[in-house]
């Protein structure tokens, strides 16, 4: 949290080594000798403390306080917002863009409110208010280091570079600037300069195990490469923290998984997952699929069936992760109509917005049945306007975030004519290579084998309701049969998009642009064969994980 705060703020906060020490719950700071401004800084200095210890409560009474008397307190706003992130990131984003319009010449805070809106997915609004931190104070490395990671996640990565190098001219010594500079490359494809640059960062151990886990990623090792035995030297070193040891011991699994080592491979994949710290609910997530399935009933879609937008530009690739849909993408994407938008939070935001005050299913059920066809409207317009920013004139514009499989009744409320495109592949290739990779920890059911056959389960009963209340509609795009026929199925898919066909959708592979997905190497490439049915190299190690499938072991 002190990485947040306005500097002077957080080197004051820094400079006590000993023990925190939380006022008692009644305590109050003394006022009769102190100015009101001085009077205020107590407050929230006090306000922090308690955050610190986990009173945020009376955290936040304390910051109200402050406001009662001082309505735009610019840090009393700050602090609030600050305590809302990743508890309620639109609470968050309203009370940093509140504390901007107090002080607007406040580069501290015109970087975290950018922050949140790239957390959110609103990328032209983070690179907005990062433009402004760097030109409220030039030469800021953590600027422009947030502005390049902005434009390369907004699919601008051509921008991002020179941000970057910008930035390494200034301070080359800065542990943000190659690896970010690195990640913006590899996303154009250019792979020799980012594993300059990651090895760079490995020299200067700068942020190294997630150097050592982006450059493994990037290429395919058929010898055994130096950096193994120093991937599993640095494992040693007792000072690293989980989260470093975690990404170490899937970079250690993907080495050893490329040169066929299996046993040893899944070994270091086991141990990255017991650093997991989130606990997936599955019956909670099962009661989630049976909402979705009550709500999105034949009648209610029927009765709703006037609402939404017309518009056909929108086209949502989706399904489990490591199911296709960034070569799906990318395949789509290679025609001159159609422009391919990455992963896009939008939708998930805008359900979020149907249900403000408790997020509960019951306060979204009543906003879907209570919906006007006004509101649907609306509703589809703040969508086309998202996607819009990222290509103006393109007749289809890809959303391919694969778990927006859970709202196709929504994205059916909203655009009727949308195209959609399910990308399915065998059951247990597809949740092993999920599980080789490292998830945030959103995606919790990744974390062992058993409960991420359980969630497959219930995706395919979720699609498979989808798939009998919009008969026809939902275009089933297999890998393997990608794989076997690939002229065949890229025409299956623009035929399904509504568009003539180009022969530039069979070399996906030289397609320009950037790439922000785990799979922007493999897209870079020839489609292969190498990914089906590999399965079978784990013997008995994944019977967890086919026990959990049952029957879907088979697909």
């Amino acid at each position: 949290m002190n990485s947040r705060l306005p500097p002077a703020w957080s080197k004051h906060l820094k400079t006590s080594s000993g023990p925190k020490v939380v006022p008692p719950k009644n305590t109050q700071p003394k006022s009769t000798l102190l100015s009101p401004a001085q009077t205020d800084d107590a407050l929230l200095r006090q306000a922090l403390q308690l955050q610190q210890a986990n009173r945020l409560s009376e955290a936040e009474a304390l910051c109200q306080r402050v406001l009662a008397r001082t309505p735009r307190h610019p840090l009393a706003l700050y602090l609030l917002g600050t305590f809302a992130l990743d508890l309620d990131d639109e609470m968050a984003i309203r009370r940093f863009e509140r504390a901007v319009e107090a002080a607007p010449g406040n580069p501290q805070y015109h970087l975290t409110l950018g922050e949140t809106f790239l957390k959110v997915g609103e990328h032209a609004d983070a690179i907005r208010h990062f433009k402004l931190a760097c030109d409220l104070k030039p030469g800021w490395v953590e600027g422009l280091c947030a502005l390049g990671r902005a434009y390369t996640e907004f699919g601008k990565a051509d921008l991002a570079v020179p941000v970057y190098e910008k930035a390494l001219k200034i301070n080359g010594r800065h542990s943000l600037v190659r690896m970010g500079l690195g990640n913006a490359l590899v996303s154009l494809g250019r792979m020799d300069e980012a594993t300059n640059y990651m090895k760079e960062a490995i020299a200067r151990r700068f942020d190294i195990a997630s150097a050592y886990e982006g450059l493994v990623s990037i290429q395919k090792f058929v010898e055994e490469p130096e950096e193994l035995k120093s991937i599993l030297a640095e494992l040693k070193n007792p000072a690293l923290d989980q989260k470093s040891v975690q990404k170490l011991h899937y970079a250690a699994g993907k080495v050893l998984n490329d040169l066929r080592r299996y046993d040893e491979a899944m070994n270091h994949f086991q141990q990255g997952k017991k650093l997991s710290t989130r606990q997936f609910d599955m019956n909670a997530h099962r009661r989630g699929i049976d909402f979705m399935i009550d709500l999105f009933s034949p009648e209610m879609l029927a009765a709703k069936a006037d609402h939404g937008s017309a518009s056909e530009v929108p086209v949502f690739v989706l399904g489990m992760p490591r199911s296709g849909t960034t070569l799906t993408e990318q395949v789509c994407a290679s025609h001159p109509d159609v422009h391919g938008a990455g992963e896009l939070t939008k939708l998930r935001r805008i359900t979020n917005r149907l249900a403000p005050r408790t997020q509960s299913p019951e306060e979204l059920r009543r906003a879907i049945l209570d919906m006007t066809v006004d509101q649907s409207k609306s509703l589809a317009e703040d969508y086309l306007s998202h996607i819009r920013q990222r290509s103006p004139n393109a007749r289809r514009v890809v959303d391919k975030l694969p778990h927006n499989f859970e709202l196709v009744g929504l994205i059916k409320l909203l655009f009727p004519r949308a195209r959609i495109i399910h990308c399915r592949r065998d059951a247990i290739d597809n949740c092993l290579s999920c599980y080789f990779l490292s998830f945030n920890e959103d995606n919790a059911y990744n974390a062992d084998l058993h409960t991420l056959g359980l969630y497959y389960r219930e995706y395919d009963r979720l699609m498979r309701h989808w798939d009998e209340v919009f008969p026809g509609q939902i275009l089933l795009a297999r890998y393997e049969d990608m794989v076997s026929d690939q002229e065949g199925q890229s025409r299956r898919l623009i035929n399904h998009l509504g568009l003539t066909w180009d022969d530039a959708c069979l070399r996906f592979f030289d397609k320009g642009g950037s790439v922000n997905t785990f799979s922007r190497w493999q897209v870079r490439q020839p489609i292969y064969k190498s990914s089906v049915r590999r399965w079978k190299n784990y013997g008995s190690a994944i019977t967890p994980l086919v026990e959990a499938l049952g029957n879907l072991a088979e697909d």
